[in-house]
């Protein structure tokens, strides 16, 4: 027996479970097949870095902001996971950009949070519009060649693990054909 108030609060919850999910598929402007669009982006803290920088590495790109819980669980992931796997490879990248966010917001936000790797600013969505309108986290595998293997909208860790493993094949898969 659920009254109709049990009933709007059930609503509610699974309404936001949905919001926070981030598992709804906004629209995608780049998808895997596509080629990784130009870019810059500039940090106070860490640098400059462009889509020039990443040709001919395997890298991973990913779209955060410090509210979304679901960005939460894919920063953890990548700092406790991919991070140590791939780290030391000088063919791997990661590039990870706070949506919305300023270098001061990401260097009060890391105080917390003490990520090992670079947090690049994007305050005006100017590179994630490249990408997608709406919903995050949203990442990206991308080849050496700049072609986008893998894109992905919320976190989920089986295909997280999925991920590391596509970097791993792509990393000594295209180490062995230039031997």
């Amino acid at each position: 027996n659920t009254t109709p108030m049990k009933r709007i609060l059930l609503l509610m919850a699974a309404a936001m479970l949905l919001t926070f999910s981030c598992k709804d598929k906004g629209p995608d402007l780049i998808k895997a097949g596509d080629t990784l669009p130009e870019f810059s982006l500039s940090s106070e803290v860490y640098g400059d870095i462009s889509s020039s920088d990443l040709d001919g590495k395997v890298t991973y790109l990913c779209f955060f902001a410090t509210w979304c819980p679901p960005c939460q669980l894919e920063l953890a992931a990548v700092q406790d996971t991919l991070l140590p796997m791939f780290q030391n490879d000088e063919d791997f990248r990661l590039v990870v950009v706070g949506r919305e966010h300023t270098d001061a917001d990401l260097t009060e936000y890391n105080k917390t949070k003490n990520f090992t790797f670079s947090l690049y600013p994007d305050p005006e969505r100017e590179v994630y519009s490249l990408f997608a309108t709406e919903t995050i986290p949203r990442a990206y595998v991308i080849g050496r060649d700049g072609v986008v293997v893998d894109a992905a909208t919320g976190f989920d860790e089986e295909h997280f693990a999925s991920v590391l493993k596509t970097i791993r094949e792509l990393l000594d898969s295209e180490t062995a054909v230039e031997l």
